[in-house]
C-alpha cells in the first residue's frame, strides 16, 4: 500500500475511493472496504481511502476528543491488510475545514484524485459547516461522471457497529464485546523499550511499550497476547496505564509479562492484543502486596489461556 500525506496535484490513474476516519477499522469499515475491493476489481482500478489527521473532533474540540482505537500507523497497517492500494491522509486544519462542499468535490475528488467510483457512509457529511451530504455527492457525480454509493450501517444483533460503541465497550472493560465488533482483539503496537526493570527483580520481566501522549480507551490488568517481528504469538498478562502502584504521575505505558519466554525483544516492534480484563489499576500498601497481586494476576491469566485452549 502506498501512503500519501495529502493529495497530489496530479494522479497517475483514476481510483475507486471511500472516505472516513476509519478509527479501529472495525467490521463496519471492513464491509465498506469489501465493497471498495469489489468495485476496484469490476472497474479495473486501484482502491483508495481518504482519511484525516488529526481526527476532525480533535481539531474542533481537542479537550473533548475521544481516545483513538488506532494510531495512524496501526490504521495504515490494518487498511493494508484489507487490500487498500493507496491511503491519502489529509491534514485537517482550518483551511481544509473551510472548503465549500463544491470545492471538495470538484477540486479534490475530481480534478486531483480522478474519482471514478465513490463509497461513503450513510451519515457522511463534508465541507464547511458540514453542508455537503450524500445527495449532493450523487448529484455532482451524475454531472461529472463518477458513481456514488452509500454504505448502510452494519449491525451486530441490536448494536450499530461504530468506533464510539467500541470505545464504550472498552471503557466498560467488556473486551469480549469490543472484540466481536472489531472482528479481532483490540491491540496496541510499538517498539519495546527498556524500563526500570522492577518486575525482573521479582521474576516477572516485562516487555514495555511507552505510549507517550497517546490517549487510550481503557486501562487496567489484562490477559494479553504479544506478537513479535517473527510473527509468533506469546500469551501473557499485561498492565496498561500509569502504574500508580509503582510511582506517582508516571508516564502511560503497557507492560506485558510473557509466560515461558526467555527471548530478547528490546528494539523490536510488537503488537499486544488485550483479550480479557481482570481488574483496574490500583495502589498498594507495600511493594510486597504489589508483588503478591502480580503473581495472582499472572495465575489468573494462565487459567484464562488454559480455558481457551481446553
Amino acid at each position: 500500500m502506498r501512503l500519501h500525506f495529502g493529495v497530489p496535484d496530479t494522479q497517475r490513474a483514476p481510483v475507486v475511493l471511500t472516505i472516513g476516519n476509519f478509527d479501529g477499522v472495525h467490521r463496519g469499515h471492513q464491509a465498506m472496504l469489501a465493497r471498495l475491493r469489489a468495485a476496484g476489481e469490476r472497474l479495473g482500478l486501484p482502491t483508495a481511502v481518504m482519511s484525516f489527521e488529526p481526527h476532525p473532533r480533535e481539531f474542533f474540540r481537542p479537550e473533548d476528543a475521544p481516545a483513538r482505537l488506532t494510531s495512524l500507523r496501526e490504521k495504515a497497517e490494518l487498511l493494508r491488510s484489507e487490500g487498500v492500494d493507496d491511503l491519502y491522509v489529509c491534514h485537517f486544519n482550518a483551511a481544509f475545514a473551510a472548503q465549500s462542499p463544491a470545492t471538495f468535490i470538484d477540486a479534490l475528488l475530481v480534478q486531483r484524485l480522478q474519482v471514478a467510483w465513490l463509497l461513503v457512509g450513510d451519515d457522511f457529511r463534508f465541507g464547511a459547516r458540514r453542508a455537503g451530504d450524500f445527495d449532493l455527492l450523487a448529484a455532482r457525480g451524475a454531472q461529472l461522471g463518477f458513481e456514488v454509493e452509500a454504505q448502510d450501517t452494519v449491525v451486530d444483533g441490536e448494536d450499530r457497529i461504530s468506533s464510539s460503541l467500541i470505545r464504550e465497550m472498552l471503557a466498560n472493560g467488556d473486551l469480549e464485546h469490543a472484540t466481536r465488533l472489531l472482528g479481532r482483539p483490540w491491540h496496541l503496537s510499538g517498539r519495546v523499550a527498556h524500563g526500570d526493570k522492577v518486575g525482573r527483580t521479582w521474576g516477572f520481566p516485562t516487555a514495555n511499550l511507552p505510549l507517550r501522549h497517546r490517549k487510550v480507551p481503557v486501562t487496567g490488568i489484562f490477559a494479553a497476547r504479544l506478537t513479535g517481528a517473527d510473527g509468533v504469538a506469546h500469551a501473557g498478562v499485561a498492565s496498561l496505564g500509569t502504574r500508580p502502584a509503582v510511582k506517582a504521575a508516571g508516564l502511560q505505558l503497557i507492560e506485558t509479562y510473557l509466560f515461558d519466554f526467555d527471548g530478547d525483544l528490546y528494539g523490536q516492534r510488537v503488537r499486544v492484543e488485550l483479550l480479557h480484563k481482570f481488574r483496574d489499576e490500583t495502589s498498594f500498601s507495600s511493594l510486597d502486596a504489589l508483588r503478591a497481586q502480580i503473581a495472582i494476576d499472572a495465575d489468573n491469566a494462565r487459567h484464562y489461556f488454559a480455558a481457551l485452549s481446553g
